[in-house]
């Protein structure tokens, strides 16, 4: 029997954990993937919204302002990688300046700091290389970029450090009503608990509408983005949206906290909950529509891929215990600005939690964690000594990233460690760069299956039926 079972493991599931975890009670996260990160949060814009585009009064505006001032401190506490760069949103059309307007009064109205309108002269000093056709923007200095994977690995960490099960390669399949709370009937076995909360993103819907009379809609909508080099990462220096339509903020160029240029999202609605294809067109229309705000974007892209937002119905994010299914928690809609808010919700399901059941707090909670330490940011001096702790740090993987074996090791090794190449690339980088993991692969399955103690053969890119290697050459000889 638990406490509380959190169905999910992507930022808002790993951000409850966290929050959860600063009080005594027994909890465990399910997640039906073979790693943490594994559905929307691994495939977002990386972006820390300021506030300006929610609806005041709404759940998104007011955990966005919330997030956003959360996560300058909380990257330091979590170590993990965040900008406060600042972001704009253009203006293409004189026509349209009412609009910008209004978003500038939203902004204030949702408590959105420093926030204003900045004319083409002004613009041109922030952001030089804007485009010719911008003739004014929004500004909100307190915008910001933040690293998805490394947000919700430090919170899922942090969280079982301070003593949360986890547990991956596990499908919910049920979810049914009993005298003490819930039976949840799992691809591996059962498990009972007091409380659930769902966090289980596009997914939601399905089972919320397992034991509510009030039904929830979840579409997932489709978004695809195009990443470049690191050749051209400097080419802007804020996060510069366009003006949003009813689908969403629109196509954005962006720096990452890694050095790279982004551009993206699309946004199309699907049936499918687990289509994260690519295609042309989305890239086509990607590049074309960024190109509306940035004066010559080079064409020097390394990779495109594509994410799932969990929209409601609604509009708005889908928080609180179930009027008709006393102890069923939702944190369901989580769309843009969700990855900001996350620590936020954490914040909001923790405190609701704690009027409906109280905790006592835990003494000896860890409040700090480290990442792993990154050879291409260190200093000669910090090099030197990573190297004479262990020098397996001295060995390159990955060339176009310069990441080490040592700090793959790190990445297996530690709480909630990778057990897939997709797990050791989102937490070292290690097949991020130029190559897009050509030359790194062989030798990353390599260190997996020592560290694991598997054959090679058993290594995955992602989980079941994603196996790299089906045979070996000349075994027979």
């Amino acid at each position: 029997m638990y406490d509380i079972i959190i169905i999910g493991a992507g930022v808002t599931g790993s951000a409850i954990a966290r929050e959860l975890s600063k009080r005594k009670r027994k909890i465990l996260v399910l997640e039906k993937e073979s790693d943490i990160c594994e559905g929307t949060s691994k495939a977002n814009s990386g972006i820390a919204h300021s506030g300006y585009d929610a609806a005041p009064g709404s759940l998104k505006a007011k955990l966005n302002i919330r997030g956003s001032r959360m996560m300058e401190q909380l990257s330091k506490e979590l170590d993990f990688p965040y900008k406060r760069n600042g972001s704009l949103v253009l203006c293409f059309d004189e026509a349209d300046r009412g609009k910008l307007e209004d978003l500038l009064e939203r902004g204030r109205k949702n408590g959105v700091e420093g926030l204003r309108i900045v004319e083409r002269e002004e613009l041109k000093s922030l952001e030089p290389g804007v485009s010719d056709r911008a003739v004014a923007a929004l500004y909100a200095p307190t915008g910001g970029i933040v690293c998805p994977f490394g947000l919700t690995y430090a919170l899922a960490e942090n969280a079982a450090v301070n003593g949360v099960e986890f547990q991956l390669n596990t499908k919910v399949e049920t979810i049914e009503k009993t005298q003490e709370g819930y039976r949840i009937r799992t691809s591996r076995g059962e498990f009972v608990t007091r409380f659930v909360i769902n966090a289980a993103g596009v997914y939601a819907a399905d089972l919320h509408n397992q034991v509510c009379e009030k039904k929830l809609r979840i579409t997932p909508r489709k978004g695809e983005y195009c990443l470049m080099d690191k050749q051209v990462g400097g080419l802007v220096t804020h996060t510069l949206f366009q003006l949003p339509t009813a689908l969403g903020k629109g196509i954005l160029v962006t720096p990452t906290v890694h050095g790279n240029l982004l551009t993206g999202p699309t946004a199309l609605d699907v049936e499918d909950p687990e289509d994260v294809s690519t295609t042309a067109a989305g890239l086509s229309e990607v590049l074309t529509k960024a190109a509306m705000s940035v004066g010559n974007l080079p064409n020097k892209p390394i990779t495109s891929f594509s994410g799932l937002r969990a929209h409601e119905a609604g509009g708005d994010f889908v928080i609180g215990q179930a009027p008709d299914a006393p102890g069923f928690i939702d944190a369901a809609g989580i769309e843009s600005p969700g990855l900001t808010c996350a620590p936020a919700i954490g914040e909001y399901v923790a405190q609701l939690l704690q009027e409906l059941d109280p905790a006592p707090e835990k003494e000896g909670f860890i409040a700090t964690r480290k990442g792993i330490p990154s050879m291409a940011l260190a200093t000669p001096e910090e090099k030197d000594a990573l190297i004479r702790e262990d020098p397996a740090y001295a060995h390159v993987i990955c060339r176009c990233e310069l990441v080490t074996e040592g700090e793959i090791l790190n990445a297996i090794r530690r709480p909630l460690g990778a057990t897939t190449l997709d797990g050791i690339k989102r937490r070292t980088r290690a097949g991020m760069g130029r190559c897009q993991a050509g030359f790194c692969s062989p030798k990353t399955v390599a260190i997996l299956a020592r560290e694991l103690g598997v054959d090679e053969s058993e290594i995955t890119k992602s989980g079941d039926g994603s196996q790299f290697i089906t045979g070996k050459d000349k075994e027979n000889v």
